[in-house]
């Protein structure tokens, strides 16, 4: 039952930002800020019982804040002269990099 009230939660968000997408650009551009996936995560791991893993969890969500920004920049750059898609997808591989390269790079060093 946990699943699947966290699949609502998903589901909703992703609703309203394509009824706010009719309405305009900016607002579905400021919904995904929503930590919608951190508190489905932070649910999850919380209802372990372990403060440890629940600090640690947070701790992993803010080290990826560069990647999504790269995500962004990469995508918005892409976007002025590839099709939507294959800006999303070349925003998508930069943040991989730069995802792997924080949480990996640390080990490999």
């Amino acid at each position: 039952m946990d699943v699947l009230w966290k699949g609502l939660v998903g589901g909703l968000v992703t609703i309203a930002i394509v009824l706010a997408s009719r309405r305009g650009n900016l607002l579905p551009g400021i919904l995904p800020l929503a930590p919608t996936f951190a508190i489905i995560a932070l649910l999850a791991v919380g209802a372990k019982g372990e403060a440890a893993g629940f600090r640690e969890t947070c701790l992993a969500g803010m080290r990826t804040i560069p990647a999504y920004l790269v995500f962004l920049g990469v995508t918005w750059w892409l976007g002025h002269n590839l099709d939507y898609r294959l800006a999303i997808l070349g925003g998508l591989t930069a943040w991989l990099v730069v995802a792997l390269a924080i949480f990996l790079g640390p080990r490999l060093l």
